[in-house]
């Protein structure tokens, strides 16, 4: 039996591959959950849930707007109309605007805090809800960054909306404890996502020193964070609530 064996999971921003929802899905239909996948881009979450599908699991691919609380409506009225209920939600979706703090922009607040920040209270309002209404506790896991912890150069307003993850999900746990929802927030460090891949492409003459940052020595792959969102999501993390798990190779440990 599969460690999310009879779970309903819905896991957003799973349309990228390499990314970290894509990894996810993947890892939580081997282990048995049934998974929906959404994106604003409806066409690759459909390949990655097809991909799940030949190799024997259970996905759903549904077109996502985040910022939108119409399209959570619908996309959780989807989940709770094909399977009753929703044991796990991964906020996944993010989007990362990196300026220097002189050239940030309303417009880039606006839209840093809408994708990364919004999302998330508006999915967690809804999963809370229907976690709540059928009574079996949950998990949430928010995915946040190494830059909700620590500061970082041209990342101001994105780890603005990324520092308000990490006490978002701190205070939701504390609010849905006594429900058996557990709400966590997962930080990753560099990882070799088609993200990463444009931030390197912009910026080509810095990827040999943020790699020699890393201790480790190299950059982590989606799986290392699905890894540590698949035990939270699990019930090998029934007592972990209202904490952070950093998975960045060291880096916010120097």
């Amino acid at each position: 039996m599969g460690r999310l064996e009879g779970k309903i999971a819905l896991v957003t921003g799973a349309a990228s591959v390499p990314g970290i929802g894509s990894a996810t899905a993947q890892r939580f239909a081997a282990e048995g959950a049934t998974v929906y996948l959404t994106d604003l881009d409806g066409e690759g979450a459909e390949a990655v849930a097809a991909g799940i599908r030949r190799a024997g699991g259970r996905a759903t691919a549904l077109s996502h707007d985040v910022a939108c609380e119409a399209d959570w409506d619908h996309v959780i009225a989807t989940v709770i109309e094909k399977d009753g209920r929703l044991d796990v939600l991964v906020n996944n979706a993010g989007i990362a605007i990196l300026k220097m703090l002189d050239a940030v922009t309303t417009a880039d607040l606006k839209k840093l805090v809408d994708v990364n920040l919004g999302s998330v209270l508006f999915g967690t309002q809804r999963a809370v809800r229907e976690m709540r209404r059928v009574g079996q506790g949950g998990s949430i896991i928010n995915l946040s960054s190494v830059a909700g912890l620590v500061g970082v150069p041209g990342c101001s307003a994105y780890a603005a909306t990324k520092g308000g993850v990490r006490l978002f999900s701190k205070t939701v746990a504390i609010e849905t404890a006594r429900d058996k929802i557990r709400v966590n927030s997962v930080h990753p460090g560099v990882i070799w996502t088609n993200m990463q891949k444009a931030a390197f492409k912009d910026n080509a003459d810095n990827v040999a020193a943020i790699t020699a940052g890393i201790p480790c020595g190299f950059l982590g792959e989606p799986l290392d964070i699905a890894h540590a969102v698949l035990f939270l999501a699990s019930e090998e993390a029934r007592y972990i609530t209202g904490t952070e798990i950093v998975v960045d190779g060291g880096m916010t440990a120097q």
